[in-house]
């Protein structure tokens, strides 16, 4: 893996910093993080291993610090400007001719993904983790391109029962995973996570 550091700036001129990797496809995916109020960041432990499973199999990759987190400019958005951070990673890919991109969060990551769902051109997406019992993840979101939601059988923020009844509002052609055993921190659980990742990309 050859990642480079990267800059690029929101509409709203806000520069955020991110680990780039060109992969062997014209195809790229952009992976966001957890929630940056509560140590969220690139370097987190679930980023990198979806980081890995989608660049094994050749995808580009783009994982990047939220507005106000590491070398990232501004202050944390509200989920509002994390919304606009996730556009302008997107308009990264366009500009570097790649124009099928997927979306793949973790945790307060997918909240976001959620909400930019009509804003962008998404090929497919993955959530990982999607905290529906600590934030407002509204059933009416449609989400045409989800894939795959993937949780622990021990997840208090991820709780399975509640997860697989919004995806079946979101997009009632995708899938849920749960990894047995594991919390919503997915600590010694990254290896079954990557297996999941590879088999549905």
């Amino acid at each position: 893996m050859s990642e480079e550091k990267v800059e690029f700036i929101s509409n709203d001129k806000i520069v955020l910093e991110g680990l780039f990797d060109p992969g062997t496809k014209k195809h790229g995916v952009i992976i966001t993080h957890p929630h940056p109020l509560y140590g969220g960041d690139m370097y987190n432990n679930v980023v990198e291993t979806i980081k890995a499973g989608y660049y094994n199999k050749g995808y580009s990759t783009l994982r990047f610090n939220f507005r106000g987190v590491g070398a990232s400019g501004g202050d944390y958005g509200e989920g509002v400007g994390e919304q606009k951070d996730v556009i302008a990673a997107y308009e990264f890919y366009l500009k570097r001719g790649v124009d099928q991109v997927d979306l793949c969060g973790y945790s307060f990551g997918t909240w976001i993904n959620a909400q930019i769902s009509d804003k962008i051109n998404v090929n497919s997406s993955i959530m990982i983790s999607p905290p529906v019992a600590m934030m407002q993840f509204e059933p009416a979101f449609k989400i045409p391109h989800l894939k795959l939601a993937v949780t622990g059988s021990r997840d208090e923020f991820a709780p399975p029962e509640m997860l697989k009844q919004l995806v079946a509002d979101w997009n009632i052609r995708a899938d849920i995973k749960i990894i047995d055993g594991a919390d919503h921190f997915l600590s010694g659980y990254e290896s079954k996570l990557a297996e999941i990742i590879k088999e549905y990309i």
